[in-house]
């Protein structure tokens, strides 16, 4: 009789996840900024009309993305995962082919939209599915390696670039999809028939952190800490470039961005060695704390080079942090029965937020200065803190998850 899934591989599952997500970020959102100066060339727009189509494709995926959650609970995970993955390809192809910026558009926004059926979204919801006790673990990770993915692309995009047009690198991308990203998932829906919500609501390994009757005021601050998140970390990243320019650093501003990577993939390094003792509310309160602290000390340091780089680690490792906190922190509170509804949500607002906080980041930051503006987003983020904070101070009292 052949073993279930989660005791004959678990390792294998978790590095073909990973392998899916290095790809499904890579070519469905980091790749977009190496293309888009192309993409307003070739359809005769700013840069700013393309990043706002992105905006709004991703306004678009928000939207969307409770739908594919609760697909995810009861279809299972896996099996959206491998539509997905179809209608990524597709998406791309679409994009590719667009004879002009309407069907370009529409193409961008069916590719986002897609990407809330094969990202983290999912991904999370098909490894609480599949490695139950596990999952949290599994999740951190998951997130190590997928934290590769801009690493990887950013350059891979600017290198085909180079000898292909954009149109051919989102058909090579389309390809690459449907060569790994479709076969994978489809092995992973295979493997793991059974893993509905029906056998889940049998095999819940602990009590969930939240008792019922509670379970809406959780969701309503778990939610509100997740989209003030989303607007700090959105609002800051789009900007990142212009805004250290503005704020003396010049050219240093570049080297700058570059440490941003590699602290998210250390802070997910440094929670799996050192973290195991921490409640996930708590690893929130950490994550949502790191992030305003960095803007705090950019301000107040700024221009010189030292501050600025210490900013972004300490930017980073939030980030890092954060991407694992929204798998976990759900998972902790509510146990696995309808985490992917959740999840869903949770990307919901995250997504609705940071489509409108580049614009909003701009507007203000014309209006005052730089550093006035990074001091708003730094209470935002703080107000963040706070949300987690009083999750874990009403529900610590169970300890670790």
């Amino acid at each position: 009789m052949t073993k279930p899934l989660q005791a004959r591989a678990p390792a294998l599952v978790i590095w073909a996840l990973g392998l899916t997500q290095i790809i499904g970020y890579g070519t469905l959102y980091y790749s977009f900024s190496a293309l888009a100066p192309s993409m307003a060339l070739d359809f005769g727009w700013s840069e700013e009309w393309v990043y706002g189509a992105l905006s709004a494709s991703l306004l678009m995926s928000g939207l969307v993305a409770p739908i594919s959650g609760s697909w995810a609970d009861r279809f299972g995970a896996a099996r959206v995962m491998v539509w997905g993955s179809i209608a990524a390809a597709l998406s791309l192809v679409a994009c590719a082919l667009a004879p002009n910026g309407v069907t370009f558009v529409a193409g961008l926004v069916a590719m986002e939209v897609s990407s809330g059926f094969v990202l983290y979204t999912t991904a999370f919801a098909a490894l609480a599915q599949i490695a139950g006790q596990g999952a949290q673990r599994s999740i951190t990770h998951l997130t190590l390696i997928a934290g590769f993915a801009s690493t990887i692309f950013w350059p891979l995009t600017a290198m085909l670039h180079e000898f292909l047009s954009w149109r051919e690198v989102y058909l090579a991308f389309a390809a690459l999809t449907l060569a790994v990203c479709l076969p994978v998932h489809a092995w992973l829906a295979a493997q793991g028939k059974g893993t509905g919500a029906a056998r889940l609501s049998e095999t819940i390994e602990d009590a969930p952190l939240v008792p019922p009757g509670q379970e809406q005021w959780a969701q309503i601050v778990m939610l509100l800490g997740f989209a003030l998140l989303g607007f700090m970390s959105s609002a800051v990243l789009v900007h990142m470039i212009p805004m250290l320019a503005s704020l003396g650093l010049g050219a240093a501003g570049v080297f700058v961005t570059t440490l941003f990577g590699p602290a998210q993939v250390l802070s997910r390094l440094i929670n799996m060695q050192f973290g195991k003792g921490l409640s996930q509310p708590a690893l929130g309160v950490v994550a949502a704390s790191l992030m305003p602290l960095a803007l705090i000390v950019l301000v107040t340091t700024a221009p010189l080079l030292p501050g600025a780089a210490a900013f972004a680690l300490l930017f980073g490792l939030g980030s890092g942090l954060s991407s694992i906190v929204s798998g976990t922190l759900p998972l902790a509170l509510f146990g696995r029965v309808g985490y992917g509804r959740r999840m869903g949500s949770i990307s919901s607002a995250r997504l609705i937020v940071s489509s409108f906080a580049p614009v909003v980041f701009a507007v203000v930051a014309g209006a005052i200065t730089t550093p006035a503006t990074l001091w708003m987003v730094a209470g935002a983020g703080a107000l963040s803190a706070l949300c987690f904070g009083l999750i874990w101070q009403r529900y610590s009292r169970r300890g670790p998850a």
